[in-house]
């Protein structure tokens, strides 16, 4: 007998840590096109990145959510998830 189980969609991590400042928020800022609706992707920062949440909700208000998975001291990590339409 075959199950058919639901497909657990993997959620995709990018670590700016070793990315260069100077590129960092054109980097997330691609990635997250790539996103799609109710689509998350997991941001990795070595420091609290709201600069970079205010550029985002600037660019695409009210697309994204923001849920904390960790809070440093060394790495922040945050799922931003693209609201369905």
């Amino acid at each position: 007998m075959t199950m058919n189980l639901p497909m657990v969609e993997e959620i995709p991590a990018l670590d700016v840590r070793p990315i260069p400042h100077s590129i960092r928020h054109a980097t997330v800022i691609g990635a997250l096109s790539a996103i799609g609706p109710g689509r998350s992707l997991d941001l990795v920062a070595p420091h609290d990145p709201q600069p970079l949440l205010r550029q985002i909700e600037g660019l695409e208000p009210g697309t994204w959510t923001v849920d904390y998975l960790q809070e440093g001291p060394e790495a922040w990590t945050l799922r931003l998830t693209r609201v369905e339409s």
